[in-house]
């Protein structure tokens, strides 16, 4: 037990940032009372009371810290002692070069952690209103499935509304059920990534003429529809098949059906289109269809993607569906440590922020567990990451990225976004030039994380003053 709770840190919600950040309080050595709503109070999208609960993919993206800006976040987070980070490389599973997990085991690795340390109090209980006055540091980290009498508190305390948007979930068949005869495991290039052997996908196969008649039938489908939302965005990282086929017929077949890197073993050819299917559990019996995310109604599910060569048999475990996703205006509401203006005992992390993803959620969260310890312990306020760090460019993002940015109607313009190199600031004009093709990346790689160890290590010495 966390002992004094009047001096402890309050973190309100059980998600992938909420354990974070009370994780990476603990570890420096202050008191943390982590507030999960669940089982008390369920979601449209959990099924278990788990903390760090995966509810759509079970992949964390690719691992490639050299050259992909998210896995530089998995290395910059290992680096900073990340619980979620350890959870997902202790329960991975073979999928190419992404890192992507079992997701059960990886909840347990996170629940038994913040079960076992002594600086943590796990409390189930829902906050449905703004927090206590007599509770002087918070951090809000309850996803975008926030509750919906938080969320009123939260506008109305900001005078700002909070934007919504919709997070579609894809399908997960059994393995047992695809037809191997059709289907084939192939990675694509062959690329062999954590745990697995180059072969970590199953790919099916449309040649013209079945994938303009299954964007024919996706189009055509009845999908579930929710009027009093139309308008919401919906994140362009997990958009729903359907979505993506509304903008133009090739959209899918150069999205996640692209079939680059890939060749059909009955043909030798390269298909002109394939499914592919990410192994989700660390038995292998299970399958997620990947890219997608649908709101199409069940059965009309089962019916269209049955009719991809390979599934025709397909039983699903789980099929698609959509929930409700909310996020704060985080440039004008939330400062460089992620306290709101508006009051200032109260920091916000996770998806909420305006961040899009599992391993970016995490990232502000860990930020906000070190901010606020930083904070408690009465240390020397804790300077942010660098902008050149991958941590310090998603912070950059959400609280300034977009402060200046307007619609051309003259709205508000912030959206969630996935950590990416474009968000860094660029290499030295004489560093560039001097570059190849190809050395771009590897080099703001080498760059943020000399500079994050660096920030570790006067983060370090100032807490040690």
């Amino acid at each position: 037990m966390a002992g004094n709770t009047a001096s402890s840190i309050h973190v309100i919600g059980g998600g992938l940032a909420g354990s974070e950040a009370a994780w990476q309080i603990a570890r420096a050595g202050a008191l943390c009372v982590l507030h999960e709503m669940r089982p008390v109070r369920g979601t449209e999208a959990h099924v278990t009371d788990k903390l760090a609960e995966l509810v759509c993919s079970n992949s964390f993206r690719s691992d490639d810290s050299r050259s992909n800006a998210v896995g530089l976040l998995h290395e910059e987070m290992r680096r900073c002692g990340s619980i979620i980070l350890a959870a997902a490389d202790a329960n991975q599973v073979p999928a190419g070069g992404a890192l992507a997990v079992d997701r059960v085991g990886f909840a347990e690795a996170v629940q038994r952690r913040i079960a076992a340390e002594k600086l943590i109090e796990l409390r189930r209980e829902e906050i449905a209103d703004l927090p206590p006055e007599d509770w002087d540091s918070v951090i809000i980290a309850t996803g975008p499935l926030t509750s919906p009498a938080l969320a009123e508190a939260v506008r109305g305390l900001t005078g700002a509304e909070s934007l919504a948007f919709f997070d579609a979930i894809a399908p997960i068949v059994y393995k047992d059920s695809v037809d191997l005869s059709v289907a084939w495991f192939q990675s694509r290039y062959d690329k062999k990534g954590p745990g697995g052997d180059g072969a970590d996908y199953i790919n099916c196969p449309l040649d013209k003429p079945a994938y303009e008649a299954f964007i024919a039938a996706v189009l055509a489908g009845e999908k579930t529809e929710f009027k009093q939302w139309e308008g919401t965005p919906y994140f362009e990282g997990c958009l729903p098949v359907e979505v993506m086929a509304e903008r133009g017929p090739d959209t899918l077949r150069f999205g996640p059906m692209k079939p680059v890197g890939l060749t059909d073993p009955r043909t030798g050819m390269r298909p002109y289109a394939v499914v592919q299917l990410r192994q989700d559990n660390a038995l292998g019996t299970l399958y997620n269809m990947v890219g997608f995310q649908t709101k199409l109604k069940h059965g009309e599910q089962v019916r269209i993607f049955r009719a991809i060569p390979g599934l025709e048999k397909a039983e699903f475990a789980r099929l698609g569906g959509l929930h409700r996703n909310t996020y704060l205006d985080s440039p004008r509401l939330l400062d460089r440590s992620l306290r709101l203006t508006a009051l200032p005992r109260l920091r916000f992390a996770g998806q909420v922020t305006g961040v899009e993803g599992y391993v970016e959620s995490a990232a502000i969260g860990l930020l906000a567990g070190r901010f606020a310890a930083a904070e408690r312990l009465e240390k020397a306020p804790m300077a942010p990451p660098p902008p050149t760090t991958a941590l310090g460019a998603l912070l950059n993002h959400i609280t300034g990225g977009h402060l200046a940015a307007k619609t051309e109607g003259g709205g508000k313009s912030f959206q969630p976004m996935n950590v990416n190199f474009g968000l860094f600031p660029p290499l030295p004009p004489t560093d560039e030039a001097r570059l190849r093709k190809g050395d771009r990346k590897p080099a703001l790689s080498a760059r943020a994380l000399k500079d994050l160890d660096d920030w570790l290590g006067a983060a370090h010495r100032a807490a040690a003053e």
